[in-house]
């Protein structure tokens, strides 16, 4: 298989010398559906920042797409970053008063898609995470679950080569949750790397791969591999 994410050795220390990552490294290949799990402080959301191209790495080295991103000044990784990586947040980061369509259309306004396309696009892809009649809805008017499938939307439309989720169902009840999840798998299904941060242990183990993390350090890492057979 081939990698979409690698990190070697990788550190970040932020001023007054804290030290969020220490020394990771992860290799994390297409099409895998992985869960990045660990306690609040332990270092996973500095890790989606790294691996998202939100941040950079104090030391050692952050491959995305087979690009060495320590090479790249900042406009070409915000580049890179706008093609390769689509995000799903807590929070959701929908902008009041605009509707869906427009929210998942705006996920394509760095590719150079003419706007036409890109509202077409968002609209399939809405259709697509079960939102084909909440088209012309603005945010105060859908469900957490709605929204988190908007931003799910968001984050697809532009088919990107891997989606970093960040606690998606933090915010959701239960049935929710389940319902965002599995459209997780379904976006991994179709041929998409997810990498999912949580501290949830049970959606940690119901994913094929689990990658532990504690005081900014990976102190597990396992991978049910028939569950990529099936």
């Amino acid at each position: 298989m081939t990698a979409v994410l690698q990190l070697d050795g990788v550190t970040r220390t932020y001023p007054g010398g804290v030290t969020a990552v220490h020394g990771v490294d992860l290799t994390v290949d297409r099409g895998e559906l992985v869960a990045v799990v660990g306690p609040s402080g332990s270092g996973k959301s500095t890790l989606l920042h790294l691996v998202g191209l939100l941040d950079r790495p104090t030391a050692g080295t952050v491959r995305l797409a087979g690009f060495d991103t320590g090479a790249l000044h900042d406009r070409s990784l915000s580049a890179l970053r706008a093609r390769a990586v689509g995000f799903v947040f807590q929070q959701f980061h929908l902008a009041p008063g605009v509707h869906a369509l427009d929210a998942v259309a705006d996920g394509l306004l760095y590719t150079g898609v003419p706007r036409g396309a890109r509202r077409a696009r968002a609209a399939e892809t809405l259709r697509q995470v079960g939102l084909a009649e909440r088209l012309t809805h603005r945010p105060h008017e859908l469900s957490g679950g709605e929204r988190q499938r908007v931003a799910i939307a968001r984050a697809l439309v532009k088919q990107p080569e891997v989606i970093l989720a960040d606690e998606p169902t933090g915010n959701l009840d239960s049935v929710s949750a389940a319902a965002v999840l599995d459209l997780l798998r379904q976006s991994h299904a179709a041929g998409t790397t997810v990498v999912v941060i949580t501290h949830d242990q049970g959606i940690a183990q119901s994913l094929p791969r689990r990658v532990e993390m504690r005081d900014g350090r990976i102190t597990r890492d396992t991978a049910d591999r028939k569950a990529y057979a099936t």
